[in-house]
């Protein structure tokens, strides 16, 4: 590898993992947001946002010009693809912290006579769980702690789909919170859909360190 290229991927590796945790600040304030009804704090989660585009797409520009500059092969091209997946996961995972936190900035502002399903604080801390091991996986990777996040998806599911029935049960029994509970099952599915997310990193995890392609087999595995 040349000197010039190695700086390049080490700029790269840097801004991946800063926005990295961008993402994962944003994911943690926007379920405190949620379970507090802090209108405060979720508009610091929406107004974060652009912070993560741009980081976004630094990331995807630097990708680009390694590309069109230095024409890497072997484990280096492997990282930057793998890098260029990522980076749109870690958009999509702020995306959906934003909307976690405009639903808080509603249930703060609205009455909203039920309080979160039981599960919620056994959800969102799986979810956060799966994210931080995810990043700790790419930190250092570990295909085999990204592995775990992977076999840990369904549970997340399974609690996604027992919270779901509740809050339609609530909407059976109250029709007229029918908005504020709408809300509330919004939530359910964003978490769910950012732990699928992070299951998506730990598969290109795995893919960067052992050069093979999960995805439609880790259940099994």
């Amino acid at each position: 590898m040349s000197v010039h290229l190695e700086r390049e991927m080490a700029f790269l590796r840097k801004n991946i993992l800063e926005e990295a945790a961008m993402v994962e600040q944003a994911i943690d304030r926007a379920i405190r947001a949620v379970r507090d009804r802090d209108a405060a704090l979720g508009a610091e989660v929406v107004d974060g946002d652009r912070e993560i585009d741009e980081a976004e797409i630094r990331v995807e520009e630097e990708c680009l010009k390694i590309l069109a500059l230095y024409n890497p092969v072997a484990s280096d091209l492997r990282f930057i693809v793998t890098v260029l997946k990522m980076n749109n996961d870690l958009e999509r995972m702020g995306d959906l912290a934003v909307s976690m936190a405009r639903r808080a900035q509603f249930l703060s502002k609205n009455e909203v006579p039920y309080p979160l399903p039981g599960d919620f604080d056994i959800m969102s801390q799986s979810v956060r769980e799966m994210v931080r091991k995810a990043l700790d996986a790419l930190i250092n990777g570990d295909d085999e702690l990204a592995m775990k996040v992977c076999q840990h998806d369904d549970q997340v599911d399974q609690l996604k789909r027992k919270m779901g029935n509740e809050i339609r049960n609530m909407m059976e029994r109250d029709p007229q919170n029918m908005r504020g509970l709408l809300k509330m099952l919004d939530l359910t599915r964003h978490m769910e859909r950012i732990a699928d997310l992070a299951t998506n990193i730990s598969e290109d995890v795995v893919y960067l360190v052992r050069g093979e392609i999960i995805r439609h087999s880790v259940k099994d595995v």
